[in-house]
């Protein structure tokens, strides 16, 4: 099979590209003072005085041309560039053959009857020509600020489809590179969550494509097509299955058998339906219904009696189909032509519409502006069951949505919209006609696409629409996709992905089937909040957001309240850390997402910096006169699965920045959890809310989150096991936030699982805690308070869960101890708990634990400061 080019599959930066191979390129021109050549296929040489920075308003150039055919005319013009070995159209002024436009001229042979004098002029020696064109950036349905264009030659009207003449060379105008289009919106912003569709690939081996369908089965994209007038001799007709990831041709099938039996190479006019497994079946002119699938040569078909097809649809059993012919609608079994059953219209019928789930059949009659509800339920016959007023006009579509059997039929500029009883359900306006409709059930959406009618005095513009409705409200859910160059032609064909990912539809008027992938824009899901840290303090700041494709980002600051922005070099991720210094204080940041749909930013955030040493750890908070207690006290706890977690200090808590050493050992190590203080729900009940926020609320410093293996945006903010599942931290905790008063509720020292498992309560172990003025709680040796009361020349050693220091006049320890002998001296021993001497000094560092508030989208580590 001779094919004119191989399939493309072209990203939306590769479509300009593939416009201009067949040119030699140059680097892009910086102004308009600068000539450009091509090279044609047969030698021919295209010189063109200027190719940028043209003037939209009008600019005059010098095009020369050497080496062409002196036998062949050609027209030199300004024309929309459609690739090679595809004519370049429409042209700036059209095809001149009067001479007046300046826009295009029209060199032809010696001698040529054709052209009178002034209109044309003849070539010179060697095939050479020296013409001026005036040029424009947009003019009779053109717009070269939109699509592609170039300066082009191109065999005449007397051979349309002769492309040896063909020379292009791309220009630009003014704010645009040779060969520019639509760059999809990058960089700018946009509404978050933003649904467009955009153009992803073109593919240019299947004829001109009149019919589209997207197996169910195979996934194998099989379109109908007819002949490209523009190809020369190569008849392109048939039946062509693509693979839809790459427009390769997988199979064609010319020919089908006519009246007689004969084969003979056949125009594809519509798709009927698929064949289980792969194929499918079709419809050719005039009347012949084809069955073929991939790997045939020829299809299998027949010739059902009647007049010609005007409409199809899947018949009521798994071996027939619905037929349209005129006034009369049949179902005719596909294999043997056999017509099954009949009924006769009231008026002609056009396209058909077919409901095999509530077994009703739609056709229209646009000429009288009418539409037929045809039930298919009966044995023997079909029933004409409603008739239903349409606005009078052109018709191309009638389709039947199968999730609601609501009836979607176009008439003129609108599609008109039926439930399955025919009550008027919307009227969907446009400026261009609908021609082609599809449905993804699954996403419960009805995909329009709505092609050029026309000529430039009523409106026509030279591009079409995809359109995309939420098929139950019939509002549009996503920017409608600009499609240049569609035109209206016979037939057209939709198709759709599953879920609606990725759209096909054809484009017979430059002969492509073309893909759209949706794009959405970005929509942040995670921003930070306000700061306030210590200067030396780690600051990590968390941010996402969702998009298709998904975004790229940048970290952008401001040091003067938001007046500028600059880009932070080489914050790249959803986590940015550094360590905060006082020339740090107010400054504001913000994250930009971008992707192909354009650009989102999250709200400002500001970060305050303090000086270190303020505020931090340990002290007394207040409650109840009792600020002469220090904390004290350990605590274990063993959980279900044999976890153990200890606290230091559990006794006489500060009320605010409270420092708590906890260690854990025995954890499951494939099981993420935090460490938080939390409200006590019971057992068996998740430990929450917990102060500060730890489950996803980013409030405050108050918790860490233990993981071996974190999400991806975890890895930098997880600490890891140790060996044996063990783990030691240090947090500062407070007695309440604006949501959690531990004097009202019950508070613990909780571990618990992460986000990634909230449901799973095997690692919730708890140890209670009590703060200044509330009831103590048990240690780990018995004791509630310890501390030292004796006096007397020889100190007795405290034996209470404070480990006591020696008096100065000796004496015996207190509550809970175990009496020993005093001793002399000034020494201070520490129980084995490890716990806060009677100071209220703190064991090691005063220090802050890496917190991770996955909505708040920050965490402080806390660097050990000497008080």
């Amino acid at each position: 099979m001779q094919h004119r080019r191989p399939a493309a599959l072209l990203g939306a930066a590769a479509l300009v590209a593939a416009a201009v191979t067949a040119v030699t390129v140059g680097p892009a021109a910086q102004a308009a003072d600068t000539p450009r050549t091509a090279l044609g296929a047969h030698g021919q040489k295209l010189t063109v005085s200027a190719s940028a920075n043209l003037d939209p308003a009008g600019e005059t150039l010098r095009v020369t041309g050497e080496g062409y055919d002196v036998t062949k005319g050609v027209y030199v013009a300004l024309c929309k560039d459609n690739g090679d070995n595809r004519i370049p159209t429409p042209c700036l002024g059209g095809a001149d053959q009067t001479g007046g436009s300046g826009a295009s001229k029209w060199i032809v042979p010696e001698g040529s009857a054709e052209a009178p004098a002034g209109v044309a002029e003849v070539w010179g020696p060697g095939g050479t020509f020296d013409v001026a064109l005036d040029v424009k950036a947009k003019d009779n349905g053109l717009d070269c600020t939109e699509v592609a264009c170039s300066i082009v030659t191109r065999v005449d009207h007397n051979g349309t489809g002769d492309r040896s003449q063909d020379v292009r060379i791309p220009v630009a105008f003014e704010g645009r590179e040779p060969g520019g289009g639509d760059d999809g919106g990058q960089g700018e912003e946009v509404p978050p969550g933003t649904v467009g569709y955009v153009r992803s690939a073109e593919f240019t081996a299947a004829g001109m494509p009149l019919s589209l369908l997207l197996h169910p089965d195979s996934g194998r994209l099989y379109v109908g097509s007819g002949n490209t007038v523009d190809t020369g001799s190569v008849n392109e007709s048939g039946l062509y299955v693509l693979d839809p990831a790459d427009g390769k041709v997988l199979s064609y099938v010319p020919q089908a058998p006519g009246t007689t039996g004969a084969l003979a190479q056949r125009v594809v006019q519509r798709l009927v339906k698929a064949l289980p497994g792969d194929g499918v079946v079709f419809q050719y002119p005039v009347r012949g219904i084809g069955v073929a699938k991939t790997g045939d040569t020829a299809a299998t078909g027949v010739w059902p009696a009647g007049g010609t097809i005007t409409g199809t649809g899947p018949g009521t059993a798994d071996r027939s189909v619905l037929i349209a012919q005129g006034a009369v609608v049949s179902e005719v079994e596909y294999a043997t032509g056999r017509i099954l059953r009949t009924v006769t219209l009231p008026s002609s019928g056009g396209h058909l519409g077919v409901d095999p789930a509530r077994r009703l059949a739609w056709v229209s009659d646009t000429v009288n502006g009418k539409l037929f509800r045809v039930s298919t339920a009966g044995d023997t016959a079909l029933d004409l069951t409603a008739t239903l007023d349409l606005a009078q006009g052109q018709s191309y579509v009638t389709a039947v949505d199968p999730a609601t059997g609501n009836v979607w039929a176009g008439s003129g500029h609108s599609v008109f919209v039926f439930d399955k009883d025919g009550k008027p359900l919307a009227e969907l306006k446009g400026t261009d006609m609908p021609t082609a409709i599809a449905f993804d059930p699954g996403t419960h959406q009805a995909f329009v696409l709505r092609e050029d009618y026309g000529n430039e005095e009523d409106g026509a513009d030279q591009k079409g629409l995809l359109e995309v409705y939420d098929s139950g409200t019939f509002r549009s859910v996503a920017t409608p996709a600009v499609l240049p160059g569609n035109r209206v032609n016979a037939y057209a064909g939709l198709a759709v992905v599953p879920g609606g990912g990725t759209v096909y539809l054809t484009d017979g008027a430059e002969s492509k089937v073309l893909a759209y992938e949706r794009r959405v824009s970005p929509k942040v899901t995670q921003t930070p909040t306000d700061r306030t840290v210590f200067a030396g303090d780690e600051v990590t700041f968390v941010a996402a957001a969702e998009g298709t494709p998904t975004p790229t980002l940048r970290w952008e600051v401001s040091p003067d309240g938001g007046q500028t922005w600059t880009t932070v070099a080489g914050a790249t991720g959803n986590t940015y850390s550094f360590t905060a210094r006082a020339a740090h204080d107010g400054y504001r940041y913000r994250v930009a997402f971008t992707n192909t749909s354009g650009t989102t930013r999250t709200a400002e955030f500001t970060l305050t910096v303090k000086e270190a040493g303020n505020g931090n750890g340990g002290g007394n908070g207040g409650g109840d006169g009792d600020g002469d207690k220090a904390p004290s006290g350990t605590r274990t706890v063993t959980g279900s699965q044999g976890q153990k977690l200890t606290v230091t200090p559990v006794n006489n808590l500060a009320t605010e920045d409270q420092v708590l050493k906890i260690t854990g050992s025995g954890y499951d190590e494939k099981k993420g959890i935090y460490v938080a203080l939390c409200v006590d729900n019971g057992a068996g009940q998740l430990p929450t809310p917990c102060v500060g926020g730890v489950d996803m609320t980013g409030s405050s410093h108050s918790s860490a989150w233990i993981s071996s293996n974190p999400p991806d945006y975890g890895e930098e903010l997880a600490t890891p096991y140790g060996a044996g599942g063990s783990f030691s931290v240090e947090l500062t905790v407070d007695a309440k936030d604006e949501f959690t008063d531990c004097f009202k509720q019950t508070c613990v020292l909780a571990t618990r699982a992460d986000h990634t498992l909230s449901g799973d309560r095997s690692q919730d172990v708890k140890v209670p805690v009590g703060f200044v003025g509330q009831p103590p709680v048990d240690t780990d040796d018995g004791g509630t308070t310890g501390g030292s009361t004796g006096g007397g020349s020889t100190g007795g050693t405290d034996g209470g869960t404070n480990g006591g220091s020696t008096g100065s006049t000796g004496g015996s320890g207190s509550t809970g101890g175990v009496t020993g002998t005093g001793g002399t001296g000034g020494t201070t021993t520490t129980g084995s708990s490890g716990s806060l001497a009677s100071t209220g000094a703190a064991v090691g560092t005063v220090a802050g634990l890496a917190l991770l508030l996955t909505a708040g989208g920050w965490y402080v580590r806390r660097r050990a400061l000497t008080r």
